[in-house]
């Protein structure tokens, strides 16, 4: 496993354990994507085809998937380290559980912002800037559900 440090080996093989990558796999399968081996121990699944989540990458383990090329994550660093972190969280919350409590901190920051990153837990630790997330003040609960039902 060239390339990477202990500490990722262990993340590595313990999201294999835990059934994330496994799982992130899986999905990058349904979506079609190419695979590929990224830095530090994540696998990168471009050129994903399902319509969601509507992200410009998301990870699963240690799969970060994109509807964009290889050269996407190739020009934008600071974005694989975003997704490096969240496979971090895969494995200290050891691995599915992660997916149910990011929604749930999605489920909070969208009736906090009316944006699902903005408060969210699991974004904020990833840091929301390397995500290229603008952070949305927190607002009236009202005010969410009015801007929902006026985009419709």
């Amino acid at each position: 496993m060239g390339g990477m440090s202990g500490l990722q080996v262990v993340k590595f093989v313990v999201n294999l354990v835990n059934l994330s990558t496994v799982a992130g796999v899986v999905v990058g399968l349904i979506g079609r994507a190419r695979f590929s081996r990224g830095p530090r121990g994540l696998i990168f699944a471009n050129g994903y085809r399902l319509g969601f989540p509507v992200a410009g990458a998301f990870t699963v383990g240690n799969v970060v998937l994109s509807k964009h090329d290889r050269q996407y994550f190739d020009a934008r660093p600071v974005l694989v380290k975003h997704e490096e972190r969240h496979s971090w969280q895969y494995f200290c919350l050891i691995g599915l559980p992660m997916l149910p409590l990011y929604l749930l901190c999605a489920g909070w920051s969208w009736l906090r912002t009316g944006d699902p990153a903005s408060r969210n837990l699991f974004e904020r630790l990833a840091n929301l800037k390397d995500g290229n997330y603008t952070e949305r003040p927190v607002q009236p609960f009202g005010r969410t559900l009015q801007q929902t039902f006026r985009r419709r």
